[in-house]
């Protein structure tokens, strides 16, 4: 089951959602940087369940425990191991799954592949498998605002039918603001119009989808690597990869299909006391032929309703007879206020693999684009 990811900030994630601790093992990690271990524990805290009455009640801290590869308060360049102990499992929850598959979840697909899986809690296929993605992402985070400028924010542009009509000056430019809205929809009719949707189809034992966006700030020209290491193929993956995503998009997306290419076409100019490269529009989403064009770098995600529902629903068993199921345990009606902080995670996480495989291929670029007062002496 690969668990892998990356060329040099190499990711490797472990644990499920109800064994003893879920965490990852971050390699290629330079030595000699501050490690930020407030702005990681930050990070998870974004993303633990328990936040508010829109999602599952499963109530864990999601505590960051360090176990290797920083020494007073630096990186010493071999691996490092975060980990967070699971404290409140309810094992029980999930014995009638032992046999019957949720419709549209993992069970069956696992089942069939691997013959053997660990249904309490979902074993792997459970977003708690994300903490280690977070907690190596808030590092990543780090270097890349430290190094380069980049700002990474996301927030939740649609549920179900309700869209934020959030428009691109309106984009929020930090997490603090999206942060003070339960949905993580920052425009307060949508939010509450949102809100209202998700506490009545949770009442009623039923889920929504919905959308995140993400904007990337400051990124520079020259990320990523043409044919198959493209930079938004690698988003893609990454991003597809989250349980429960089941569509990306990069600048204008499908959208663009509806338009000719003389409107679709982001012309360049000379931005004036900069001279810095830019284009009118940003249809492209800041990448174009797989690599970063200086341009702000706009994303979307789609997430379907949550599979784990109470309304009863008809299935199959693992002696292949049919049946009617109707889940327990504790569940989000809606994953996507919890979605914004890890679809920010795998973004930072492609980024920054991509910013030191870079960085360590063409000095001179990192002599252009790096803060170098940042870094420290090797």
């Amino acid at each position: 089951m690969p668990s892998s990811w990356g060329k040099i900030f190499r990711v490797s994630t472990y644990g499920e959602s109800h064994g003893t601790s879920v965490g990852v093992v971050v390699d290629g990690v330079p030595a000699g940087l501050p490690f930020p271990e407030e702005e990681i524990q930050k990070d998870l805290t974004r993303r633990r369940p328990g936040q508010n009455d829109l999602t599952t009640p499963r109530d864990e801290k999601d505590r960051m425990v360090v176990e290797s590869g920083v020494f007073e308060g630096k990186t010493t360049g071999s691996p490092i191991l975060m980990k967070v102990n699971n404290q409140n499992t309810i094992g029980s929850d999930y014995d009638e799954m032992a046999h019957v598959f949720r419709p549209s979840h993992a069970d069956y697909t696992y089942s069939e592949k691997y013959g053997h899986r660990a249904h309490v809690g979902g074993g792997r296929s459970s977003v708690r498998e994300t903490i280690g993605r977070v907690a190596a992402a808030g590092l990543a985070r780090v270097i890349l605002e430290r190094e380069l400028g980049i700002s990474t924010v996301g927030w939740v542009d649609a549920i179900g039918p309700i869209d934020s009509h959030i428009s691109e000056l309106e984009y929020p430019n930090s997490r603090d603001i999206v942060d003070r809205f339960p949905t993580r929809c920052p425009k307060q009719s949508a939010n509450d119009e949102m809100e209202t949707l998700i506490r009545k189809l949770r009442d009623e034992g039923d889920s929504v989808g919905g959308v995140v966006k993400i904007a990337v700030r400051n990124l520079p020209p020259g990320l990523g690597d043409p044919v198959y290491d493209k930079l938004d193929a690698d988003l893609a993956k990454a991003i597809l990869s989250i349980s429960a995503c089941k569509g990306f998009e990069v600048g204008s997306g499908f959208s663009g299909t509806r338009q000719t290419g003389s409107i679709h076409n982001d012309e360049f100019y000379i931005e004036e006391g900069t001279g810095k490269v830019k284009t009118r529009t940003n249809n492209s989403g800041g990448i174009q032929g797989g690599i970063s064009n200086g341009m702000d770098l706009i994303l979307r995600a789609a997430f379907k309703p949550t599979s784990t529902i109470k309304k009863e629903q008809k299935t199959i068993n693992d002696k292949n007879e049919e049946t009617i199921l109707k889940a327990k345990g504790r569940h989000d009606p809606c994953v996507l206020p919890r979605a914004v902080p890890i679809v920010e995670a795998v973004v930072n996480l492609v980024l920054v693999d991509a910013y030191l495989y870079q960085r360590a291929l063409q000095p001179k670029w990192f002599m252009k684009y790096a803060n170098l007062d940042s870094i420290p002496e090797q």
